[in-house]
């Protein structure tokens, strides 16, 4: 059996060096090395732990080591990190295991050298009354940044476009596993059934209030174990995904277009809210990301999905005019840190030049929107360069487009000032995904 603290090394190593997203990593690991549930949560806890709190570890590295942050060896740093993280943010670990396990994990790696380091430091922090301190807190942007481990420019870019006390709400979200959402696959079951057959299979589902046919999941271990998932009764979707697929309202019969599709969950979730009438056309560039998408709908049961390989800035050609366009485009993804806790160290979490790709991803998708169409604008991510702007920007350009005012479900309030047109989601306020959605129609309404 593998040892789940090397286990939690490996694939925090695998996610610095080679920039591998720690979800699919951690799942590659966790099922190659056979953990059973307990030693799994515990590698999990750890590799999340690592990466939620990256900034607040090393902040604390540096109040105890001598050496420098940069010159402390890759290896050794992470098994600081980690140590540091059962020492003071997990409770059920003992201090002497936090301590002994760590020392012994440096020497089965060959750093015979960084175990008396690692050792002093670990037990420095053991022996003092006060563990560490947090920068002064008038300095906003620096206490956010070190408090919650996101880097100062994200911080900066929360506070000016949502004020202090809706960021350090934010920022309170993005630590711990975020929920775990499903859409119900309305062409073979409907949620009670789906309810019961979790049940059986010993997991807990609970409706959605506010999203048609989305249930919460609890305990469900691997999830492509369960024979629900395995009989194609639900794909995974978090809730924010859902409502925007419910915003843009695809019907029995429609052409859909859906610009950046993979891994498919919006095309699975229209086509199904068509019942498998119409066409779904699903867009991607990459082939391995369009077989992902097919391999979906074939699970489902799908039978009106088109995958297309296409650039989505690229000119849409051979393809139908569209009753429905969905534009969900690449983006930062500051909505699904706590998901993908490693995004936020990525020295172009905040770039300039993402705002005019997908403006013009948006722009040549909407050339293929029919007379009296409806086009949504989203993405998962909390920016108003990415998102507002962007939008504001299209109806000012397009004066055959106007903004179709969002029916939003009850339960669902706009957080921010915003336009009739447009919602922003936040994990704190709306208990999903950061996501923003904007509905545009060419041509004037009837109503």
């Amino acid at each position: 059996m593998s040892n789940p603290r090397n286990l939690a090394l490996k694939v925090l190593l695998k996610t610095e060096q080679d920039k591998a997203y720690s979800n699919i990593a951690l799942s590659n690991a966790i099922r190659e090395a056979r953990l059973d549930g307990v030693d799994s949560a515990f590698a999990s806890a750890l590799v999340y732990g690592v990466l939620e709190r990256k900034i607040t570890l090393d902040y604390i590295i540096r109040q105890y080591s001598k050496i420098p942050l940069r010159k402390i060896e890759i290896k050794t740093k992470i098994i600081l990190r980690m140590g540091i993280l059962q020492l003071l943010f997990m409770d059920k670990v003992p201090e002497s295991a936090a301590v002994n396990e760590s020392v012994k994990l440096a020497k089965k790696h060959g750093l015979q050298k960084s175990a008396g380091f690692i050792n002093g430091i670990l037990r420095g922090i053991t022996r003092a009354e006060e563990k560490f301190t947090l920068p002064d807190e008038n300095d906003k942007i620096r206490y956010f940044s070190v408090k919650y481990s996101v880097p100062e420019n994200l911080a900066r870019l929360w506070i000016n476009s949502y004020g202090e006390a809706d960021t350090e709400e934010l920022l309170k979200s993005l630590s711990g596993r975020p929920r775990l959402c499903a859409r119900v696959n309305t062409l073979k079951t409907n949620s009670d059934d789906l309810i019961s057959e979790l049940e059986a299979e010993g997991v807990k589902a609970e409706k959605i209030g506010f999203v048609e046919d989305a249930v919460m999941l609890f305990g469900t271990g691997s999830i492509e174990r369960l024979r629900a998932y395995k009989n194609g009764l639900f794909h995974v979707q978090d809730a924010s995904s859902q409502l925007c697929v419910q915003l843009l309202d695809p019907k029995p019969g429609e052409i859909m277009l859906d610009i950046c599709s993979a891994p498919g969950g919006k095309s699975f979730t229209a086509a199904q809210r068509m019942k498998n009438r119409g066409k779904v056309y699903s867009c991607d560039l990459y082939d391995h990301k369009l077989r992902l998408i097919r391999s979906g709908a074939q699970r489902l049961g799908i039978t009106n999905l088109i995958a297309v390989k296409r650039d989505g800035a690229a000119p849409l050609v051979q393809l139908p005019l569209a009753d429905k366009i969905l534009c969900d485009v690449p983006c930062s993804g500051l909505g699904i840190l706590s998901r993908k806790p490693e995004i936020r160290y990525k020295d172009d979490l905040i770039s300039g030049d993402l705002p005019d790709l997908q403006y013009k991803i948006l722009c040549e998708s909407a050339k293929n929107l029919a007379n009296g169409g409806r086009l949504v604008y989203s993405t998962c991510t909390l920016n108003p360069a990415e998102n507002n702007e962007n939008a504001r920007r299209f109806l000012e350009e397009h004066p055959d487009f106007e903004g179709v005012p969002l029916k939003l479900p009850k339960g669902v309030e706009r957080a921010l000032d915003e336009q009739e047109y447009e919602i922003t989601l936040t994990p704190h306020r709306a208990n999903t995904d950061g996501f923003y959605i904007a509905a545009f129609q060419r041509g004037r309404r009837s109503d």
